[in-house]
């Protein structure tokens, strides 16, 4: 009997164990069987919770180690789905994490105040006042709202792998220009363990589109092993100033954007067209043909053509534009210096000055305003301008049209542009201009070639110089690489005006008295607001700055070393540089100079 007995229980230990395998099993597989949109929604449930109880810190305590470690601990856990965030929810997510900067709409005359990550870090770092507790704490209520909208929407959408690669594709271009620079991480300096969490996050997601060809699963695993290294990287590197993004973009992000694009054709994935500006193609964004000028112009007829380039050129030296016939594009923008004059200002019709410095028209096609006030949206509009323009060209098109028409090589030019159309009409004038303009754009300079892996001519100097302007300098949080110039990736929709706080002249004690944005909208935000420029062929196209107050790199830097036009005790209200000394070491100076060099094409070198 006690035998029998002593048998019953082990079968029934037995059993219970075996449930409990079962159960566990089970578990496993239904965990590993969720799908990307389920796990994403299962990653926003978790960033919930880590926000309420960021919220109860702040609200229960004033120890400044512990918020800090909260806020930090949050950000982390909204990295991971910032992939998606980003991609499926560009309008709010602009309220999460975007620069601490009124969001401004100005055909409206309006601004939205920033809300986020990035305006709770203000209020947190470097160090934590409990005067900022009400703040932080309806910063933090905000965040958990647009959250909530954030869920609601990814739960309705229907997320395809051609959306996960283009969104993942994103992501790298986003940790190259955005995260690795600290712009947003401006103050706290967490970039570098962001970006771990960040490439972790994109990790998961090829296995989950179950494709399962020995080809596709090789490239998957080879994506795996470079991102595993990159965190590795991250977690051996992370202080922000000395972390070496040179190495790091070469080695780890362009080749993850290689292999995303070998593993999209090894499955055969379709392209989004999401974003019109980077070629879905391309192997990394450094590519030659990465960007594309077409997503920058009016309609669809003014694409780009070799045909209208030509016939662009030919007008870029016709002085009847002109109403003196003496003036042309090229007597402004001089091919042999990079498109610009080497003036502080031009001469302007009337004997005196223009009041604005000539910027190269070099990659003046990547970006979505013109001029320094940004008045006008695209080239064609920028050509009329200045073609109009009483102290520039003071012509009409209408009147150098009738000339044209009466030139056999203007004539076949034409049709040969725009072989449909019957006459010479003024948006075809227009159009080729910018056509040729669209054609400077040659990516072919040294730091290009290096970052394509086409040359290792690249010097420790040149190395160290690029690493402080994506790093310590933080000039890559203005001037976005791989173009230098203020247009945001990795969308590229918008591009950005800076408050630097220049100086009248060199002596810096008043701040220029040009106003910039601010004569075309009076929001205060944009008093003496002016584009921020491309700096490639920087080296070639001096002097600096909207009025040409500086001759050289040299001084330029200084100038932003000591903080911008407040650093220099110049009174600037909405000043949007941090006016904190960047403290450069002479080393790193002549590093920075040397690195802006390297931006020169061949054909001004």
């Amino acid at each position: 009997m006690k035998l029998f007995k002593s048998n019953c229980t082990k079968i029934l230990i037995l059993a219970l164990n075996l449930a409990l395998v079962l159960v566990f099993f089970g578990c496993e597989k239904k965990y590993s069987e969720l799908t990307i949109q389920q796990e994403l929604l299962s990653d926003i449930e978790k960033l919930n919770q880590k926000v309420t109880d960021f919220q109860k810190i702040v609200a229960n305590t004033n120890d400044e180690k512990k918020i800090q470690q909260a806020f930090n601990s949050t950000r982390l856990s909204y990295k991971k789905i910032e992939w998606a965030v980003e991609y499926f929810t560009p309008d709010p997510a602009r309220f999460i994490n975007g620069p601490a900067l009124d969001e401004l709409e100005v055909a409206e005359n309006t601004f939205f105040s920033p809300n986020g990550f990035q305006v709770m870090e203000e209020l947190i770092f470097p160090h934590y006042s409990i005067e900022n507790k009400t703040d932080l704490i309806r910063e933090i209520k905000i965040l958990n709202g647009n959250l909530k909208q954030i869920k609601q929407h990814l739960s309705a959408i229907t997320i395809s792998n051609s959306h996960v690669l283009d969104a993942s594709k994103m992501e790298i271009n986003r940790i190259l220009a955005l995260g690795i620079t600290g712009f947003d991480s401006p103050i706290a300096l967490q970039s570098i363990p962001e970006t771990k969490s960040s490439l972790g996050s994109l990790k998961k997601l090829l296995p989950k589109m179950n494709f399962n060809s020995p080809e596709s699963k090789n490239c998957e695993k080879e994506i795996a092993t470079i991102i595993n290294q990159a965190e590795n990287y991250c977690q051996s590197n992370t202080d922000f100033n000395t972390f070496d993004r040179t190495y790091f973009i070469k080695n780890f992000l362009n080749t993850i954007s290689k292999k995303l694009v070998a593993f999209q054709k090894i499955n055969a994935i379709k392209n989004t067209n999401r974003n019109s500006v980077i070629n879905p193609n391309t192997a990394t964004i450094f590519e030659k043909e990465a960007f594309n000028v077409n997503a920058f112009i009016p309609s669809e007829e003014y694409r780009y053509t070799e045909e209208k380039a030509a016939l662009g050129q030919q007008l870029f030296y016709e002085n009847s534009f002109s109403d003196s016939k003496t003036r042309s594009c090229s007597s402004c923008h001089n091919p042999e210096k990079a498109f610009t004059d080497s003036l502080k200002t031009n001469q302007s019709l009337n004997g005196g000055h223009l009041s604005r410095n000539t910027p190269t028209l070099t990659y003046a096609s990547l970006q979505n305003a013109q001029f320094w006030d940004m008045r006008q949206l695209d080239l064609e509009k920028q050509s009329l301008d200045v073609i109009q323009n009483k102290d520039e060209m003071h012509g009409n098109v209408s009147n150098a049209i009738q000339t044209l028409n009466k030139d056999k090589k203007y004539q076949k030019l034409f049709k040969k542009a725009f072989p449909t159309s019957k006459k010479i009409e003024e948006w075809q004038i227009q159009n080729s201009l910018a056509s040729y303009i669209r054609s400077l754009n040659a990516f072919d300079s040294k730091f290009d070639n290096y970052m394509r892996g086409n040359s290792d001519d690249f010097s420790d100097e040149e190395k160290l110089g690029f690493n402080v302007f994506a790093g310590k300098a933080k000039c890559a949080t203005c001037h976005f690489i791989p173009l230098f110039n203020g247009t945001v990736p990795p969308s590229y929709q918008k591009t950005e005006q800076e408050v630097i706080g220049t100086p009248a002249d060199k002596n810096g004690k008043k701040i220029s008295p040009d106003l910039g944005r601010y004569l075309q909208y009076q929001m205060p935000q944009l008093r003496n607001a002016f584009k921020t420029p491309s700096l490639r062929n920087v080296a070639v196209t001096a002097p600096y700055m909207h009025n040409g107050v500086y001759s050289t790199l040299e001084e330029v830097v200084d100038f932003y070393n000591k903080g911008g036009g407040v650093g220099m005790g110049i009174s600037v209200e909405n000043q949007t540089l941090p006016t904190d000394k960047l403290e450069l070491t002479e080393k790193e100076v002549k590093g920075l100079i040397a690195f802006m060099k390297t931006l020169t094409d061949k054909a001004y070198q």
